[in-house]
């Protein structure tokens, strides 16, 4: 008796979904390099890789890439499990249903500058929820909430921005 083998033939689909998370977990782990002002307010660099995909592949794979960065980012960063994980693991979640409802609205008004803003409140506001009902029990984490705030506009509108002139400048890989 032989022992029988699986082989997995990746698609075309998996090596680009493979190739944006790459890109992702490369700026995740770059990011965390950066000093940050205040705990948690970080410019979200990796989430410029998502609105790409989504623009271009859609949203499954725009999941497939920001849940692929969250779980190994996590890891390379020696945090799976942590508190970190889940606050960003919650906000990726919040973010990625956000864009999946606002991919609908007339792409005439919303555009990938939009699209991060938004992504950008869910994502801080999923992590203040996560927070305020796990690691802080007191309702005053909420008073950040205006600061949180603030950055989710001033990253939202940098990130939609790069990925705008990305996506204009550069052919689909």
């Amino acid at each position: 008796m032989t022992p029988s083998t699986i082989e997995l033939v990746p698609t075309v689909e998996d090596r680009r979904i493979a190739r944006h998370a790459a890109a992702a977990i490369v700026l995740t782990v770059a990011e965390a390099a950066i000093p940050l002002p205040l705990p948690g307010v970080k410019p979200g660099l990796a989430n410029i890789v998502t609105l790409i995909v989504l623009a271009r592949w859609g949203w499954r794979e725009a999941v497939w890439v920001a849940l692929l960065r969250v779980v190994a980012g996590s890891l390379l960063l020696g945090q799976f499990l942590a508190p970190g994980f889940f606050l960003s693991f919650s906000g990726a979640v919040a973010s990625l249903v956000t864009l999946g409802f606002a991919m609908h609205l007339p792409r005439r008004w919303f555009g990938p500058v939009s699209l991060s803003i938004f992504a950008a409140f869910a994502h801080i506001g999923a992590q203040l929820v996560v927070a305020r009902l796990w690691l802080v029990p007191h309702d005053g984490v909420f008073y950040l909430t205006p600061v949180f705030a603030a950055a989710a506009v001033l990253f939202g509108v940098v990130n939609g921005l790069i990925a705008a002139r990305l996506l204009r400048d550069r052919p689909a890989a």
